[in-house]
């Protein structure tokens, strides 16, 4: 890597391999974050491909990825990591049989052999070659308690278990963060981060997105599944769908042999698009009034 601007042009390409399409805001971000060793937060809508950004990077760095899904109720022994205490009292009460000796075992139990490393922990004691990439999937969707709790870990990247010491990353690991914005992400834990929004393509990176993962895919039925989804996203549904039902459309139709979209193949498969029932009706009504154009000017989008 000769310089910034040929190294972000590499991690631009090392993406487009591996069939994400990122624009170079993005793929400078995600090479700053390497470079400066910093967490980095990518807020969007859901589908637009930010979780997707954090399994590429892996492959592209040869690191395991570390997957920690946040949800209500999060606490930081789940994330970080419990004893087994099932097989503590078995070796207690094995040790009671033989020796008769429980209190001597009670010191013994609390060592490396008993504890389950969760994600968080699993990534600080990483020893492989390279770093692995830690993903925190959904902070939104985590109480703020702990995220409080995740600002210690990402500045330190040690931890202190009260019956073995302390314990620090020998490498520190890739971070990618990833929100909804279901709610607002505390501006502490931002600071720490490097920050990116991911929106919603344009047609034509779009287009280029599903040619990638679909090489064979007609492209007149390209234009009509990105053309059909510009529009629907400039429409009051309640869940606007994202990149992911548009690659989860793409590849339905590819099954069915569609070479073309009509009214009865869009009501057919709307199922890979909308997933609640107003959305649906609502589409009905698009359709009926004709608002939405199932075959658009819409010229092809160039080759990938």
């Amino acid at each position: 890597m000769s310089s910034d601007n040929h190294s972000i042009e590499k991690i631009q390409e090392a993406l487009r391999k591996r069939n994400y399409i990122a624009d170079r805001p993005l793929a400078t971000v995600v090479y700053l974050s390497i470079a400066m060793g910093k967490p980095l937060l990518l807020e969007g809508e859901a589908g637009v491909g930010k979780t997707e950004v954090a399994k590429v990077l892996a492959g592209i760095m040869g690191s395991k990825l570390i997957r920690l899904q946040c949800y209500e109720g999060l606490d930081a022994n789940t994330a970080l990591y419990e004893w087994n205490y099932p097989k503590q009292m078995l070796r207690i009460k094995l040790e009671e049989v033989s020796r008769g000796d429980r209190s001597a075992v009670e010191t013994e139990i609390f060592s490396p052999e008993y504890l389950v490393k969760r994600p968080l922990l699993e990534a600080i004691q990483s020893d492989g070659p390279t770093a692995p990439v830690l993903l925190i999937d959904e902070i939104d969707r985590a109480d703020m308690e702990f995220e409080a709790f995740l600002l210690e870990i990402l500045s330190d990247f040690q931890i202190t278990i009260p019956e073995l010491g302390t314990v620090r990353a020998k490498v520190r690991p890739y971070v990618v963060l990833t929100s909804n914005r279901t709610r607002e992400i505390h501006d502490a834990l931002k600071r720490r981060c490097l920050y990116h929004w991911i929106d919603y393509p344009s047609f034509e990176k779009e287009h280029e997105i599903v040619s990638a993962k679909f090489p064979a895919i007609h492209g007149h039925l390209a234009d009509q599944i990105c053309a059909f989804m510009q529009q629907v996203r400039q429409m009051n549904f309640y869940k606007r769908p994202g990149v992911a039902e548009t690659l989860d459309w793409a590849a339905a139709l590819i099954a069915l042999n569609r070479d073309e979209l009509d009214a009865e193949t869009v009501q057919e498969t709307v199922g890979c698009v909308f997933k609640y029932r107003e959305d649906l009706n609502h589409l009905e009504e698009q359709l009926a009034a004709k608002k939405i154009d199932l075959d658009p000017a819409k010229p092809s989008a160039p080759p990938a």
